[in-house]
């Protein structure tokens, strides 16, 4: 296993950490404890030091599984990280009743790294006068948390200015060779790693996506490496070229996946992909363009949208699910993201769209936005989504403390 140091504190972290969100299932829904304790342990066996859950993972069963997995001696060979349900809170007094009902669901008295869930400009703006900076001082004065940092899932613009409001300790992002320009990007790593902050990676394979078969076109390009690798391989040490990032999660659910990753982690150096390797990763960078659906890169000149339509998160979801075809989770994720409820704001649907056009002369790409989205609307919406509406609310507010 390879470790990297978190400038701040000295803490050498495994470059692989665990990440608890996608754990294995029994038929009946519920975690499958025994084999996914066996997982967890023997990566911490394995040199993994590193290990992430937050309040609504597995319908809020995530936290309280690591309690009881991370006994026997497991908890004091790792950092755990949790995190501050944001859009959960309306007041100063949430956040500690959050935080102590999540050390109690972990069976420790201090996390070591705690991290303000989600973030993007909406939700900023809401914690700020709640008060979410004394909180943070507080609770690491008196030794609840240990270090302070956020997880990010806004536009790049909104990235810096949270950076620049906390002394943070660390920061995750969304980060893969698809997601350079996405949310924060490659822009706000370095911003990040500038500043002094350890950087953890999230979707480091587009929750799996990039791990799985990629499409014919791409992995031509992948066959003609000199080093044989699988999509997994590419994806991962991408990431960990940069030596930036200081730790990337994996969602890992099968044993040989475990293994994989954990193979990848002991040899995964910074600056180590060749320049032919990196040329390959970016010439299937831009197959995975050439074969989306909209040639969209996110750079939201089109926002905001008159009657509230998300374009760019419309259209991000709307390739997913054309170039990786899980249509269950990419329905789900949009009306998640989409409905409000992470945010509580109101819908923003593609299928609000009323044609004004205002859009067109904005994008640089020169789109055809309002026809697009009426494929985002008949691929992704329909007579279920109130369902899947319901079921994002079950995952994300689950507010028994």
């Amino acid at each position: 296993m390879l470790y990297r140091t978190i400038p701040k504190n000295g803490d050498e972290l495994s470059i692989l950490g665990f990440g608890a969100m996608r754990l294995p299932m029994k038929e009946d829904g519920n975690i499958d404890e025994e084999r996914a304790t066996n997982q967890v342990r023997y990566a911490i066996d394995q040199g993994v030091n590193y290990v992430d859950t937050a309040w609504p993972y597995h319908m809020g069963q995530s936290e309280p599984f690591l309690g009881r997995a991370l006994s026997d001696g497991y908890r004091e060979k790792v950092k755990l990280a949790t995190k501050l349900p944001t859009w959960m809170i309306d007041s100063r007094e949430d956040m500690d009743k959050f935080l102590n009902a999540q050390l109690e669901k972990l069976n420790t008295d201090h996390i070591d790294y705690y991290l303000i869930h989600s973030l993007a400009g909406e939700l900023w703006e809401k914690v700020k006068p709640l008060g979410i900076l004394d909180f943070l001082d507080k609770a690491k004065a008196d030794g609840r948390i240990i270090n302070a940092g956020f997880s990010f899932h806004g536009s790049p613009d909104e990235f810096r200015p949270i950076i620049d409001a906390y002394n943070w300790d660390f920061c995750q992002i969304q980060y893969n060779f698809l997601d350079e320009k996405m949310q924060a990007g490659t822009e706000g790593l370095e911003y990040a790693a500038s500043k002094g902050l350890g950087v953890i990676i999230m979707e480091p394979l587009r929750g799996g996506s990039l791990a799985g078969k990629a499409p014919p076109a791409v992995e031509e390009i992948w066959n003609e490496a000199p080093v044989k690798r699988t999509a997994a391989e590419w994806g991962l040490r991408w990431v960990w070229n940069h030596p930036e990032v200081t730790v990337v999660l994996s969602g890992m659910n099968e044993e040989a996946h475990v293994e994989e990753n954990l193979n990848i982690a002991g040899e995964a150096l910074p600056d180590s992909l060749t320049e032919t390797e990196l040329e390959l990763v970016k010439r299937s960078e831009k197959k995975y363009r050439e074969i989306m659906k909209a040639g969209c890169t996110g750079c939201s000149y089109c926002m905001p949208c008159p009657v509230g339509v998300d374009i760019p998160t419309s259209f991000e979801l709307y390739n997913s699910l054309h170039m990786f075809g899980d249509e269950d989770q990419t329905k789900l994720m949009y009306a998640a993201r989409l409905s409000g409820v992470l945010t509580g704001d109101e819908s923003s649907f593609a299928s609000l769209c009323v044609q004004c056009g205002e859009c067109l002369d904005k994008c640089p790409q020169h789109l055809e936005i309002p026809t697009l989205l009426e494929s985002v609307v008949e691929d992704l919406e329909g007579p279920d989504i109130d369902q899947r509406i319901e079921m994002a609310k079950m995952f994300l507010a689950n507010k028994d403390i």
